[in-house]
């Protein structure tokens, strides 16, 4: 079953962010803001690397309490199987 990402209402001053997800204006908008922070410092791990870390706790914390803690139904609705999911939660400290 597939999910459509909620829109954002179109604003007139860019046509480009209307057409994102809310998720992927949200994301925007928040690398944007780090960016601007941390100006031209080094990365380290990368910034891939550092967004990935970052989000998928929050992701998974958040799926699986959507589900009632429910593993399975989570990992489903994740589309990564159990398995990986209990690895990804014990990475994250959430197990």
């Amino acid at each position: 079953m597939s999910v459509n990402a909620v829109r954002l209402p179109a604003n007139g001053a860019n046509r480009e962010a209307s057409t994102q997800s809310a998720l992927s204006e949200c994301v925007s908008r928040t690398v944007q803001r780090y960016l601007s922070d941390i100006g031209d410092a080094d990365f380290g791990e990368g910034l891939h690397a550092l967004v990935i870390r970052e989000v998928e706790g929050p992701l998974l914390r958040e799926v699986l309490a959507f589900h009632d803690g429910n593993q399975s139904r989570a990992a489903a609705a994740l589309g990564i199987n159990r398995a990986t999911l209990r690895k990804k939660l014990t990475a994250h400290g959430l197990l």
